[in-house]
């Protein structure tokens, strides 16, 4: 039996249509919650607002057009009246490889910040627009541990999600001031259809079944782990959090890679 820890509280979930965004949305409506999904997958996005039930409503949103963030919220309000948690998830890793300095295509750096980083601050500001003026809610952001330790192959991917916890850090005060809490959940190795696409695209060669026997590894974890992150970031449990970045990643930016299990 479920708590409820977010029972009547209404939410937007960006990139909610599969990987750690769908599986946020699930947690969520189990604890109480109604949560718009939000994301440019429509066929998946409208199979998985089905799949979770009436809870659940899929819409169409590019987080890196400012007007359809804001036109998320406000159907968030419209439909429920209020909005209390804003979840900015929806990320993507930009053309690969990425690790010719010499060469790097700034325009894919450029659609990578729009959408990992810039972003963050459509849904903050629009988040805080409504949920400022009822002095309550929560803005969650997801980063990565490869902003934390930067993946060498992906640096224009590291440099984004480095940015989005900054961000989560510089507007921590000023969005307190009206009565809201801002964090990050930084994700390790999470096994997410964007996860198994980069390693695909850093790899070439590798067959199915290598992929398949990564995938399974114990250095990668459900989607479900980031999840429960974000249900405690989102709850009053968190309630004296604010302008933190939780790694859930098994420790690899505290061990820095080094040949060691992860502690159970």
């Amino acid at each position: 039996m479920h708590a409820c820890r977010l029972a009547g509280q209404v939410a937007v979930i960006t990139g909610a249509a599969s990987g750690i965004g769908k599986a946020t949305a699930a947690e969520f409506i189990r604890n109480g919650a109604k949560v718009i999904m939000a994301d440019v997958q429509d066929d998946l996005g409208h199979s998985a607002a089905a799949e979770l039930g009436p809870d659940a409503v899929y819409t169409r949103c590019d987080v890196a057009d400012e007007a359809q963030v804001a036109a998320v919220v406000d159907l968030a309000v419209k439909r429920h009246g209020h909005l209390d948690i804003l979840f900015n998830n929806a990320g993507i890793s930009g053309a690969i490889p990425q690790d010719d300095m010499a060469s790097m295509d700034l325009a894919t750096f450029d659609r990578v910040i729009a959408v990992n980083a810039r972003a963050v601050l459509h849904g903050i500001k629009h988040g805080a627009r409504v949920m400022g003026p009822r002095r309550r809610g929560v803005i969650l952001c997801t980063a990565s541990a490869a902003g934390v330790i930067p993946v060498p192959n992906i640096p224009l991917y590291s440099i984004s999600k480095a940015t989005a916890v900054a961000i989560v850090r510089a507007t921590a005060e000023p969005l307190a001031r009206l009565g809201l809490r801002v964090n990050a959940v930084s994700p390790g190795g999470t096994r997410t259809p964007l996860m198994m696409r980069v390693i695909s695209e850093m790899c070439p060669g590798i067959t199915d079944e290598q992929l398949k026997l990564m995938e399974a590894a114990d250095t990668t974890m459900d989607p479900e782990y980031i999840a429960r992150a974000a249900l405690y970031l989102a709850s009053d449990d968190a309630k004296y959090v604010t302008g933190h970045n939780l790694v859930v990643d098994a420790g690899h930016s505290a061990y820095k890679g080094a040949d060691v299990p992860p502690a159970r």
